[in-house]
């Protein structure tokens, strides 16, 4: 682990967001993924393809947002 350098600390948003995020289970980002892929696929047998695609896509911005919760609950913050 690096030391602490105060030329590199968090902001006070960054630290209160992390401190708020902190506190969601982690596995509630898995299962909007989830629950995503599932819309997706439901949309793309109804024909909404463009809509499909779209929701699709949500996928990989909840499961990048579970990493980050993992990592403050593991790490914290400054």
């Amino acid at each position: 682990m690096a030391d602490f350098n105060p030329q590199h600390s968090e902001g006070p948003l960054a630290k209160a967001i992390e401190e708020q995020t902190a506190k969601l289970p982690s596995d509630i980002f898995l299962w909007a993924a989830l629950t995503a892929m599932g819309a997706s696929l439901t949309l793309k047998l109804m024909d909404k393809k463009h809509t499909a695609l779209f929701v699709g896509q949500w996928a990989a911005p909840f499961l990048l947002l579970g990493i980050y919760n993992k990592l403050v609950k593991l790490e914290g913050h400054d």
